[in-house]
């Protein structure tokens, strides 16, 4: 049989195939950057933390009377979180994000004694809900964020791993810990950025009870060596009186040096004369790339007519010195503190009031 040779048929058919080859090929690399594009929009993070604290002078267990009723506790600053004497839990904390170009969500669940001080005001399943928000990217200068957020006042947060110091002071325990409501983030440039905000009742996370509202704004400047921000909040918190609470609040931190870095926080809170003013500094030197040492150095005083911790007009001095050793994902950090007040507020082992409380702990924090 005679075979025909066409060249041009046989040019023709081995161009397309590669064509169709190459197409498939580009098609599919396609289809795999998308889907791991995808996939990396979405996060998972948290931490789970648990500590040792003891006091040097203070009682360190429940004291009975002869019938055998309890008579006195454990002692501790009133201060949020890691006030339990002995081995102690503090959190676990698992936190979900997609981030995708125009819209995102967090969904930041917490279980354990730090976790239920934190969201005290929720109830129901609410109370393992830490923050849930949506938000949209209305464009580069604007983001509209629904939901409940972690508030945006102080220097210290809830999450143990985001503070140098393991306990709270005084400031962030008796300021807001979240807000639920709708919020506006503002990028002016580089540079500058503001917040503006209407929520419920300060911790009612989960629904307003009240029907009353509260007004929140941000101011904030930062650059490559650190930020400063200046945070207000304004709004009536109480069912039974008409009283609204105003907060202004300045936090900011600086890196002075590689190894030094210097962090303030001062804040004023008023509920018609009820309420309390205070300041702290906040040194930390990075000694090696796995350890740290920081201090707390914080004053804090309740208003003549009252407030929300030891009574009206009395001072409270917290001086807090903290190390942070790294290894991996884990951090340790022992911790000595020491607080002062102008008044008795502590029994020692033998139930004698004192004004002052000494005391350690040490923590261990897994980050993921």
């Amino acid at each position: 049989m005679k075979v025909i040779k066409n060249s041009k048929l046989t040019k023709f058919l081995l161009i397309a195939a590669v064509v169709l080859s190459s197409s498939y090929t580009y098609a599919q690399e396609d289809m795999e950057m998308e889907a791991e594009e995808e996939v990396s929009n979405w996060t998972l993070s948290g931490t789970v933390d648990a500590y040792f604290r003891t006091n040097f002078n203070g009682l360190n267990k429940i004291e009975y009377d002869a019938d055998g009723d309890p008579i006195a506790g454990p002692q501790a600053p009133a201060s949020s979180f890691a006030n339990a004497p002995g081995f102690a839990l503090g959190m676990a904390n698992v936190i979900l994000g997609y981030e995708g170009s125009k819209v995102g969500f967090v969904a930041d669940l917490v279980f354990g004694p730090r976790g239920e001080e934190a969201v005290f005001n929720s109830i129901g399943s609410s109370n393992i809900v830490n923050q849930l928000y949506v938000y949209y990217n209305v464009n580069d200068a604007l983001t509209l964020t629904l939901g409940n957020w972690n508030t945006y006042l102080g220097y210290e947060v809830i999450s143990p791993a985001a503070n140098f110091n393991y306990s709270t002071s005084y400031m962030f325990s008796y300021g807001p810990f979240s807000h639920t409501g709708l919020k506006a983030d503002f990028s002016f440039d580089d540079n500058w950025t503001g917040m503006l905000a209407i929520m419920n009742p300060t911790d009612f996370t989960e629904f307003n009870p009240y029907g009353k509202y509260s007004f929140g704004g941000q101011l904030g400047y930062s650059n490559a060596s650190g930020s400063a921000f200046l945070n207000l909040l304004y709004g009536e918190q109480s069912p039974v009186s008409d009283d609204a609470t105003f907060q202004i609040d300045l936090t900011t931190g600086w890196d002075l040096s590689d190894a030094f870095y210097l962090g303030f926080n001062t804040t004023y809170q008023d509920t018609d004369g009820f309420g309390f003013y205070g300041a702290a500094i906040y040194p930390q030197i990075q000694t090696s790339d796995s350890f740290a040492i920081g201090l707390r150095a914080e004053y804090f005083k309740e208003l003549e007519d009252g407030g929300p911790v030891y009574g009206a007009d009395v001072e409270a001095l917290d001086f807090t010195l903290t190390g942070s050793y790294t290894v991996g994902n884990l951090i340790i950090k022992p911790e000595l503190r020491l607080d002062s007040i102008s008044e008795d507020a502590f029994l020692d082992s033998d139930l004698n009031m004192n004004d002052n409380l000494s005391s350690f702990l040490i923590a261990a924090i897994y980050a993921f």
